[in-house]
């Protein structure tokens, strides 16, 4: 049996850093020789894979989360998860406020690629030039993360249902800003 030269601190570490399980980490630091980076990329991929498999699972439990920003914004996400246990973790809570926070911060149109219509994504284009810039600005899932712009706010959702190992849908959210006029995302007109 080959004896293991990752240390118990790093081990730690690394757990305190992603939240994975003890053993988890152990077997990420032996693959990647001891180097913590390559050990988080390691799980985040073992994460992704684990957010795919949960994809297809009910998700009725969860929580509304709300928002208000100065009095003059305000929003209200629906997240939902697959038990009321999960809903009421510190976890769940904080990606449900960060999910408040992002919408009121960035104004999105959709929660997902899939609900942009072909008519909607060629206007969307033709208004912000390309594809990409109306992904990062119309749609939830596809902007970049408030926090860690260099991720999307899916992958903090995938990672959010990795570590927590239940599958997380964004059900749905509005936005409501002082003196706007027009039609919010329920499609009723303010």
């Amino acid at each position: 049996m080959e004896v293991s030269n990752v240390s118990t601190a790093l081990v730690k570490e690394l757990r305190e850093r992603t939240g994975a399980g003890v053993m988890d980490c152990k077997r990420a630091l032996e693959e990647a020789d001891g180097n913590i980076d390559r050990a988080i990329e390691l799980l985040r991929q073992q994460g992704l894979s684990k957010a795919e498999k949960k994809a297809g699972r009910d998700a009725r439990q969860g929580l509304i989360e709300s928002y208000v920003h100065q009095g003059r914004i305000g929003v209200l996400v629906e997240l939902n998860c697959e038990t009321d246990f999960v809903a009421r973790t510190e976890d769940f809570k904080t990606l449900a406020h960060e999910l408040a926070l992002q919408v009121a911060a960035t104004a999105p149109k959709f929660i997902s690629l899939d609900d942009v219509s072909d008519a909607e994504r060629a206007a969307g284009i033709k208004d912000f030039g390309s594809e990409k810039a109306f992904n990062e600005a119309a749609v939830l899932l596809a902007q970049p993360a408030l926090r860690q712009p260099n991720r999307t706010v899916e992958e903090l959702v995938r990672d959010a249902i990795a570590k927590i190992g239940e599958n997380i849908v964004v059900r749905r959210f509005v936005r409501f800003e002082l003196g706007e006029t027009g039609s919010d995302q329920s499609g009723e007109t303010a």
